[in-house]
């Protein structure tokens, strides 16, 4: 199986998400972008790499019980401390595009009960998301 920095597990995080519904909207491939260059988590990141970790991401996704696989590296990679981080990014990425479809809300769930963030600590992260990205 494959074996993930922290920076490509928070990046296939983000690209789980993106995928979940087939269409990878221009927002989400925009915000993940965004994400990467903006905050702290990514200071040591290489952007250049980010093209090939999210196809990577991708195809890995595309191969048999993908899902199951891309949640476990993610698992395995990511400290604790960063997988509070790891389902905000997420969150962010699906609010992008203002329409988080029923895909995106599983693939959200299933990530929750992975990195075993509490309901509690769900909804906050979730909110903030949602705040973060409404509209006038």
């Amino acid at each position: 199986m494959t074996q993930l920095d922290h920076h490509a597990a928070l990046i296939y995080t983000m690209v789980m998400v993106s995928a979940a519904d087939s269409n990878m909207t221009d927002s989400e491939l925009h915000a993940i972008g965004d994400i990467v260059r903006r905050l702290p988590v990514f200071t040591d990141f290489d952007e250049d790499e980010l093209p090939k970790i999210a196809q990577s991401c991708a195809t890995m996704l595309n191969e048999d019980d993908g899902f199951e696989t891309v949640l476990t590296v993610i698992f395995e990679a990511l400290p604790a401390k960063l997988r509070e981080t790891a389902y905000a990014l997420a969150c962010d990425v699906a609010a992008a595009d203002l329409d988080i479809v029923e895909s995106e809300m599983t693939v959200l769930q299933q990530l929750r009960w992975r990195l075993s963030i509490d309901r509690l600590t769900a909804a906050a992260i979730e909110r903030g998301a949602r705040a973060r990205h409404q509209t006038a």
